[in-house]
């Protein structure tokens, strides 16, 4: 894949993280509760699971992945023009500031808050994508 491409993924994906904090709390909270009723269609019933922590641990979770997905692509770009280790400290350094400047962001849309557990929970989707990369790379070193 083209170096151009690649930039051009990241950027798309931080618009799309940017689109999702720039929505109000109201709509946001109705997407949360769609994909608990997913869920439910799928036969888990988050629910009945995790009564009201349902939709709490679905939103932190797409905190998460969506700042997992992002290291993941920060990474397979700046990989191109830096070695593995500062690859992989630099996409995280992105991450972390991405994050908090999208915290800072929703500080400024209705009905929703600016979080440093936010910012906590998206930093540890880029340690855990982070984590998944170099052990990958790691054990096909080992081969």
């Amino acid at each position: 894949m083209s170096k151009r491409i690649k930039w051009t993924l990241v950027i798309i994906w931080m618009i799309t993280i940017f689109w999702f904090s720039n929505q109000p709390a109201v709509i946001s909270d109705e997407k949360s509760k769609f994909v608990i009723y997913l869920f439910k269609t799928l036969g888990l019933n988050l629910d009945n699971i995790l009564g009201q922590l349902a939709n709490f641990i679905v939103r932190k979770a797409a905190h998460f992945t969506e700042y997992m997905i992002l290291y993941i692509l920060l990474f397979n770009a700046l990989n191109e023009s830096f070695k593995l280790k500062k690859a992989l400290i630099l996409s995280l350094a992105i991450v972390f500031l991405y994050s908090c400047s999208d915290e800072l962001h929703q500080y400024f849309i209705p009905g929703r808050t600016a979080r440093v557990r936010d910012v906590i929970i998206d930093t540890c989707g880029g340690i855990f994508a982070l984590l998944m990369l170099y052990l990958r790379r790691k054990s096909l070193l080992k081969k």
